[in-house]
């Protein structure tokens, strides 16, 4: 049983290593701006000035400024007189302006050596621009310039230019004039050929051509020769001229996103390269080139199709970072773990299914990404857990004998009263033939083939309504589905209720998951109806998966468009889809649709009808069908996983423990039964929690020193506390007790406390619970009992269940015992009103109202609203809770949880997360919401496949009411606030604009929202 799929923090520290590289690689390939610049501005007087109604106000000692911004004021042009006043200066920024043309009084600016004009709205260069012969650095970035004029061949001090993001077709014949050059950023344009201006640059260090359409690269590359790094990326180019390996100084290569097959074999001359990109290119081969260049740092060869990797590679001893991901390699080269400086190793979304001895040497690598991968030595879990890890394993198979041991889960789901529990019992052969379903979730173990030895972790999911919390913790890879139906009560109209949403929560839930669909109760069928409904079932399968497919390519599209228009046209108004979107995010955005697309559903048709009575109709045929897919080993590699003899016998000893949990120092004990010494037992209990034969939470401080073995013993808890069956739990209640008349008689005594109760009262404790979620300690140890025998033991299934998000604890009712503790069960929670006192949920016209949505369009995620209202418990006080709304507060700021199902009319169910604050206090608003969103997000990781959006709701909209308030995109809560952007348009009324404040938050978020 898998309770909590990822270790948070584990996460946020790899997402801070990952930032921290890459802060570190753009360190390497693109200098520090100062030193480029010679450190021009250092010891320089500065000044920024910000306008006031459009108009500057300059200071009057002005004429001692050396450097000036005004940026982000909205100018059009500058006052006359500023040329006059400003005789010392060197350094101007007019970034993120109005400008159509240079102002007048920036060209008598004569003295100038660094201008800055991005972000404006210039077509063309003025001539008197190039009047300031002493300029060293000139940015005019994302502008809309086509052409630049002759005269620029008189700036011939000009050592930057930066002219990318333009519509530039060409440069002029006197760009050759630029001797002193040595950075040019000409990147995404429109230029449809390499600017043999270029090859005349003899001092040019920095050249950047990525995002223009060249097709093919001059074969004079190799002029000029003084460049050290080059960006070709996204040109269409199939093959790379000779020329470009003369570049004898070339330090830094990006060629991704091309069309490259294989490189020159003179490529290898390139001795001085440290880092090359090859991603997203037509490799088949790996490129023997690469293998002479002894000193690559940095070595990208993601979204390829290379099948293997040469033994050679072991010569790259510098190498630091390698990328081989979503590529065909089956296997690793030996000689990788001779990559001693190995930082970032990057394999997911290959087919590698064993990994060298040794590998665990590889020590220092913090970014390690192994998914999607058929892993059986080790075995997926266990590199999941990463490097350390898998030294312990290799370690501990070097000196235990190795273990095959095939073992596959089984998971029966379905209706209630669908026939699981009876098709379970009719596979194993047990001969049980009583009707009903079984207590909840039930796990056996079926031994179905002696001969391989190969067992079935058998999980019998119950289909009753309040097992939604529980239900998903059982869903995870590598195991078998069983889709049970009921064909008697199937009807074609039913098909979502019986089938369809199923399908869908396994797909969110597990992408690629493997599902067979098995009607029951064939033997009360007529032939003509099996063959009509069986039917229907696979029709109804294909048009639904075939929707589902349809409305993910339509989002990829629309994904693709919003690229193909560019950042620039994007952020041009809020009219315009994806508005403000970075493309970072966008593409972030389209693998995770290319991800779905790739990893749907596998349904093994055609679907099986049975009967388990008396003839028992087709079982012997579906065991015969699960053990055949169980022999495909690209389906289930972990079938094939390789243990170390001393785990198996380590989880043998465990399983013959009756204890519903074992300390550390007991599991020590046995471990050394198995022949394994304290410093060897963590990498075991680790492998055993992550394939889910026991809970073992290293992490929790209240857990991490015992060890849940007995998971017989933790299902029937919770099949206790969760069946909401009001009578079942009475008499559980009562089970030392008697009823009496009525039952209102029969005392009953705790055992520690000596505490009595009598019935009445146990009475209103359960309508507490099963009304309003709450729970005594007390109680919980009566109702659990025998399974929960000590008080210890009590403490410990809270803990478990706390960490688990299913219950979470709260102070008891003004009538309870002072030192008992109660429980909340968020599942269980009614539509009871919300207490006096509580935030208001709808808008307040004083204030400005937060308001961040997650919608769900095709399934809300069951119990997803009872995990989060565990999660956030900590950062929230004075809360008030109903089955859909939870309304607290953060400190003194009001927060709202708000849950809507979907409605007819109503496109998605929706997930809010809402406070309130004054305009000029609402980063209080964000400060409330960000650790809320934070959990929202971490629990909607273990959802890999589900489809959700995020979006940020107009304040303006939701102020004056409007039944559909216009949506911002949720990827803004990623992004900085635009430089100078103070007010947003809203599109539902042109004549309302919102604050940037209410749209994006002080500080982006880390995680990043769909």
């Amino acid at each position: 049983m898998r309770t909590l799929d990822e270790n948070r923090e584990e996460e946020e520290e790899q997402q801070e290593k990952r930032r921290r590289s890459e802060r570190l690689k753009a360190a390497r390939l693109w200098r520090d701006a100062a030193l480029r610049c010679r450190k021009l501005r250092g010891g320089l007087r500065a000044l920024t000035l910000c306008s006031k109604n459009d108009r500057l106000e300059l200071p009057e000692d002005i004429c001692e400024v050396e450097a000036l911004n005004l940026a982000n004021n909205s100018l059009q042009e500058l006052p006359e007189e500023l040329a006059a006043s400003l005789g010392k200066l060197r350094v101007l920024e007019l970034r993120r302006n109005r400008f159509t043309a240079a102002p007048r009084a920036l060209l008598q600016l004569e003295q100038l050596l660094e201008l800055d004009m991005s972000h404006n709205c210039l077509r063309t260069l003025a001539e008197g621009l190039f009047r300031l012969t002493a300029l060293r650095k000139l940015c005019v970035s994302h502008n809309r310039i086509q052409a630049l004029p002759p005269q620029i061949g008189s700036l011939q001090n000009l050592e930057e230019l930066d002219v990318s993001f333009n519509l530039l077709l060409g440069l002029p014949g006197t760009f050759c004039g630029l001797g002193r050059l040595r950075a040019l950023d000409a990147d995404h344009n429109q230029l449809g050929h390499f600017p043999p201006e270029i090859l005349a640059l003899g001092r040019l260090e920095e050249l950047d051509l990525s995002g223009n359409r060249f097709g093919a690269l001059p074969a004079s590359m190799w002029r000029p020769g003084s460049v050290k790094v080059l960006w070709l990326s996204s040109l269409q180019v199939s093959a790379l001229p000779d020329g470009l390996c003369r570049l004898r100084q070339l330090e830094s290569l990006m060629l991704d996103g091309n069309r490259l097959s294989a490189l020159p074999p003179s490529f290898g001359l390139l001795q001085r390269l440290k880092m090359v990109n090859l991603s997203s290119n037509r490799l088949q081969d790996f490129p023997p080139a690469l293998l002479a260049i002894a000193g690559l740092e940095e070595l990208y060869l993601s979204r390829n199709a290379l099948s293997r990797v040469p033994e050679e590679l072991g010569r790259l001893r510098r190498l630091v970072n390698l990328w081989l991901d979503h590529n065909r390699i089956r296997r690793l080269p030996d000689s990788i773990v001779e990559l001693q400086n190995l930082e970032e190793l990057v394999l997911q979304g290959n087919q590698i299914a064993v990994l060298p001895d040794h590998f665990g040497r590889l020590s220092r690598v913090n970014i390690w990404k192994v998914k999607d991968n058929p892993l059986i030595q080790p075995p997926y879990e266990v590199c999941m857990k990463g490097i350390p890890h898998i030294a312990l394993y290799q370690q501990e198979l070097a000196q235990a004998q190795p273990a095959l041991k095939p073992r596959l889960k089984l998971v029966l789901m379905g209706r209630r009263d669908a026939g699981k529990t009876r098709l379970r019992r009719s596979l194993m052969g047990t001969g049980e033939e009583e009707e009903g379903g079984g207590p909840g979730v039930e796990l056996v173990h079926w031994e179905a083939d002696a001969h391989r030895q190969l067992t079935f972790m058998v999980f019998d999911l119950s289909g009753k309504a309040g097992f939604d919390p529980v239900r998903p913790f059982f869903l995870s890879p590598g195991a078998l589905y069983l889709l049970v139906v009921d064909l008697k009560a199937y009807q074609p109209h039913s098909f979502h209720d019986h089938v369809g949403r199923f399908l869908r929560l396994l797909g969110a839930k597990v992408p690629h998951a493997v599902v067979f669909v098995v009607g029951t109760h064939a033997d009360l069928c007529g032939e003509a109806e099996l063959e009509e409904k069986t039917l229907d079932i696979h029709r109804q399968i294909g048009l639904q998966e075939a929707a589902d497919v349809r409305e993910l390519r339509r989002r990829a599209e629309e994904v693709e468009l919003a690229l193909g228009r560019g950042f620039p046209a994007r952020s041009s108004s809020p009219h315009v889809p994806f508005y403000g979107v970075s493309d970072r995010n966008l593409r972030r955005r389209r693998a995770q649709l290319d991800f779905l697309l790739k990893r749907r559903p596998q349904v093994l048709s055609p679907v099986l009808s049975v009967g388990c009575g008396g003839a028992q109709r087709n079982v012997g045929r579906l065991r015969d069908r699960l053990l055949a897919v169980a022999e495909h080993r690209h389906i289930f590699p972990n079938l094939q996983r390789v243990l170390p003899r001393s785990w198996q016998l380590l989880e043998e000893l465990l399983l013959r423990s009756s204890e519903l949990w074992l300390s550390r120092p007991s599991c020590a004990r046995l471990g050394l039964q198995a022949g394994l010494t304290e410093d060897r037992l963590h990498g075991a209990l680790s492998y055993l929690h992550e394939s889910g034969t026991l809970l073992y939470f290293e992490d929790s401080p209240a857990l991490k020193e015992h060890v849940f073995h007995n998971l017989p013993r933790l299902l029937g808890i919770l099949n206790v506390l969760f069946q909401r069956e009001r009578a079942a739990l009475l008499d559980r209640l009562l089970g030392e007790g008697e009823r009496g008349d009525k039952g209102r008689a029969g005392p009953l005594v705790e055992d520690e406390k000596g505490a009595v109760l009598t019935v009445a009262h146990l009475e209103r404790h359960l309508d507490a619970f099963l009304r309003r979620g709450l729970l005594p300690s007390r109680v919980a140890r009566l109702l659990l009992r025998p399974l929960v025998q000590t008080q210890p033991d009590l403490q410990l299934i809270m803990e478990l269940l706390q960490k688990m998000g299913l219950c979470y604890r709260v102070g008891p009712p003004p009538d309870a015992a002072a030192a008992d503790a109660w429980f909340r069960f968020p599942g269980y929670v009614g539509g009871e009103e919300l207490q006096p006192g509580a935030p208001p949920a709808g808008p307040l016209f004083s204030m400005e109202q937060l308001h961040v949505q997650y919608s769900f369009p095709v399934l809300f995620p069951p119990g997803l609203l009872a995990r989060f209202s565990v999660q956030i418990d900590g950062h929230v006080v004075q809360r008030a809770d109903s089955r859909s709304q939870i309304v607290a507060y953060r400190g003194k700021v009001p927060v709202v949880v708000s849950h809507r199902p979907a409605r007819a009319g109503r496109e998605a169910e929706t997930l809010s997360v809402i406070s309130h604050a004054s305009l000029p206090n609402i980063w209080t608003a964000w400060q409330a919401v960000t650790p809320l969103l934070e959990e929202l997000d971490a629990l909607l990781r273990e959802w890999p496949g589900l489809l959700y959006s995020v979006h940020i709701l107009c304040s303006k909209c939701l102020r004056r009411g409007a039944p559909s308030p216009h949506a911002f995109p949720g990827d803004l809560l990623t992004q900085p606030r635009p430089d100078g952007l103070t007010e947003i348009v809203c599109p539902e009324n042109v004549s309302e604009r919102v604050d940037v404040s209410l749209v994006y938050p002080p500080t982006p978020a880390a995680s990043s929202p769909k």
